[in-house]
């Protein structure tokens, strides 16, 4: 089969845009951010060569994270923003300067559309999929007015929703719900606190990623520079293989979120 690694057009009309903005006026003091939220592939990429069980598995997407982002941004009323495309495509949480947001291999799984790739195909993949991801979370934030009461001077909390595999290159994960944070950890913290009072998950900090493994893109992005509230969340996915698990675990963090910025507002009041 022959792959096309470039087009003039990497997304189709009907294919959509890259980028979706759910509870767009949201009034909640947060903003949720879903960059794996999609294995989608563009037709003019012809699958990136995966095989069928590549293009369902976790290196294609974060399994379950969108839907338990979108039962996040109806309870707490915050808008979304989330990516329509696979981060096998290009995953926006990587810097594009940092040559890894295009990997030719994901765990075990071989992507052979993703090899070879001249800087005119990189830039297009940046282009059509990076830029109007972070453009559209960047217009979110600086959206003047969106509730003057939550946004206040700090601006609203950046919260990453996403999920892992509960076993990596063979070896099976213990945590089940990683907190991760680079230098600010207010909320992280803040979240942890209350964690051990709302839920039985085994809660870790920076776990199973942390810093080190260049995720922290995003947040670094777009709430470091801005001294932002912010946090990723990590949920082992195998918590997440049903619409009532997926309930549950948004009820939860929608709790722990909600009073973890509580005790930080009273602490800074």
């Amino acid at each position: 089969m022959e792959i096309r690694k470039t087009s003039a057009r990497l997304l189709a009309d009907f294919e959509g845009p890259a980028a979706e903005l759910i509870n767009r006026l949201g009034k909640a003091p947060v903003v949720l951010i879903c960059e794996h939220a999609s294995n989608f592939i563009p037709a003019s990429l012809s699958d990136l060569g995966l095989n069928s069980e590549g293009q369902v598995s976790h290196a294609a997407w974060d399994l379950g994270a969108y839907e338990v982002a979108c039962k996040l941004s109806e309870s707490l009323d915050a808008p979304l923003i989330a990516s329509r495309i696979s981060r096998l495509v290009y995953d926006c949480n990587r810097d594009p300067e940092s040559g890894l947001g295009i990997p030719g291999k994901s765990e075990l799984f071989d992507v052979p559309g993703n090899r070879n790739l001249s800087d005119v195909d990189k830039n297009d993949r940046v282009n059509a999929v990076y830029e109007p991801f972070h453009q559209l979370i960047k217009q979110v934030i600086n959206t003047p007015g969106r509730n003057a009461d939550v946004m206040q001077q700090a601006g609203p909390a950046i919260i990453t929703i996403h999920s892992f595999t509960s076993v990596y290159f063979g070896e099976k994960r213990s945590v089940e719900l990683g907190l991760l944070h680079d230098k600010d950890d207010r909320l992280a913290s803040a979240m942890m606190t209350v964690a051990k009072c709302e839920t039985n998950l085994n809660t870790q900090f920076n776990a199973p990623y942390d810093a080190s493994d260049n995720v922290m893109h995003t947040l670094n992005k777009h709430a470091q520079k801005g001294s932002l509230l912010n946090v990723m969340i990590e949920v082992k996915n195998d918590l997440l293989s049903n619409a009532d698990d997926i309930n549950a675990v948004a009820s939860s963090l929608s709790k722990i979120i909600t009073k973890a910025l509580a005790r930080l507002n009273a602490s800074n009041s």
